[in-house]
């Protein structure tokens, strides 16, 4: 609203003041009242009533109310100003926490991308150890059971000389007679071969 307006819009409240002002003076006048309101020298008075705010008035439209509508304007500026500041410092949180947000994903997205490479590799470690230790094992295992084939053939092979000498011994204790080595010995192999069987 410009001043004009302003002063316009006071205007018919100083004229209703002035004719208050007016029908007073006249008033106490014809009592006897107060010295400024004899009407002898009221024309003086409204004169300088009239003068005066006018004076009042040209002062008040170029000095006075410029500088109240410069510093309500100043005012409303910093207001905007500050609400301007305040929407682009909530913008700016705004961004900081999508960053924040976005940031915080990715540290878990890697953590766990960290975390299944290691138990990966860990798993992998074990994986090689134990096939390591089951190599090892099949190893021993293989060793024993060669050992345990070579002593089972070492005493098989004692056996046919063992069961022949027994035999010998039984057949001479049984007939009384020394028996024949070699069909001792063919009937031994026999015996093994179909024990075998």
């Amino acid at each position: 609203m410009s001043h004009r307006h302003r002063l316009a819009r006071h205007l018919p409240a100083f004229a209703a003041g002035l004719a208050t002002l007016v029908v007073a003076s006249v008033a106490s006048a014809e009592e006897g009242g107060l010295p400024q309101f004899n009407p002898d020298t009221f024309v003086g008075q409204v004169f300088w009533l009239v003068v005066v705010f006018g004076v009042l008035w040209f002062v008040m439209t170029k000095m006075g109310l410029p500088a109240v509508g410069a510093a309500i304007d100043a005012r409303a500026n910093r207001i905007q100003g500050d609400l301007d500041a305040a929407t682009k410092a909530r913008d700016e949180a705004k961004s900081a926490l999508a960053h924040y947000e976005k940031s915080l994903a990715d540290a878990r997205t890697e953590a766990q991308r960290l975390n299944r490479a290691t138990a990966d590799a860990e798993n992998k470690k074990a994986a090689d150890r134990m096939a390591e230790v089951g190599a090892g094992i099949a190893k021993r295992i293989g060793e024993a059971e060669a050992r345990i084939a070579a002593a089972q053939s070492d005493a098989m092979a004692g056996v046919p000389a063992m069961a022949t000498e027994a035999a010998r011994d039984a057949f001479a204790k049984l007939v009384g007679a020394t028996a024949d080595a070699g069909r001792l010995s063919a009937a031994i192999d026999a015996a093994a071969k179909g024990a075998v069987r």
